[in-house]
């Protein structure tokens, strides 16, 4: 059985100390240093699927492990939603101290528990996270040869290939998507960990996430302190 949550940490590992730039930039230079050094495995996903935040998540999110920081972001969205608060909007500049992402509270709908955050969730997480980043349609024919010779190269084994050969090969199914999320705190995750994926800095990128929205059924005032919450978290 695939490893959801080991899959999500290689997702959000989209960039490591000593590298500069997004990990699509650096793709070659991620893959050797991952072949030397397995701790640095976590970086690779980010090239697998072609992303291009051009941004790391800041702070000690990812020290928390992907599914952690998913769900402590989206908790403090939620959070701030409910109580009323107005979303603040995200700095221009890298601030001053990293901020410190707290995970969720285990009590909580958003808790990372097995018994509530399953590995089938999980795994909808990273589904999730690879069809907003074929948003923009750029992952093509060629595109995709070259993901999956990194899966191949990266060896993450032969049911993650196999598990990236179908979900690049076939549509993106949001229906199954949108319906892996059974309670609200899951619908923010899906959503929060979309918009990780992505800068949807194209009509398709924000039109799709737009179209995820609608289908989780968030009302706008929550998707915009998703928005703020995610933008505040990366630099």
């Amino acid at each position: 059985m695939i490893d959801a949550r080991k899959l999500l940490d290689q997702f959000l590992g989209s960039q490591i100390p000593g590298l500069q730039g997004s990990v699509k930039d650096k793709a070659t230079d991620v893959i050797n240093l991952a072949r030397d050094n397995p701790m640095a495995t976590s970086a690779i996903a980010g090239v697998l699927v072609g992303t291009k935040t051009g941004r790391q998540i800041a702070g000690n999110a990812l020290a928390l492990g992907g599914l952690a920081a998913i769900a402590g972001l989206g908790y403090q969205a939620y959070k701030n939603y409910q109580a009323g608060n107005q979303p603040e909007p995200a700095p221009q500049s890298a601030p001053q101290a990293e901020p410190q992402f707290l995970p969720p509270p285990t009590d909580s709908g958003f808790s990372t528990a097995p018994a509530i955050a399953s590995n089938d969730f999980t795994l909808s997480l990273v589904r999730a996270m690879i069809a907003a980043a074929r948003a923009d349609g750029h992952i093509d024919d060629a595109e995709r040869q070259r993901i999956l010779g990194k899966v191949q190269e990266a060896g993450v084994g032969s049911e993650a290939e196999s598990f990236f050969q179908r979900e690049l090969a076939n549509p993106v199914d949001l229906d199954a998507i949108v319906a892996s999320a059974k309670t609200d705190e899951q619908r923010v995750q899906v959503y929060t960990a979309s918009r990780l994926a992505i800068e949807p800095d194209s009509r398709a990128e924000r039109g799709y996430l737009d179209l995820l929205a609608g289908r989780l059924g968030l009302p706008d005032a929550l998707v915009d302190h998703i928005e703020a919450t995610v933008a505040g978290a990366k630099v």
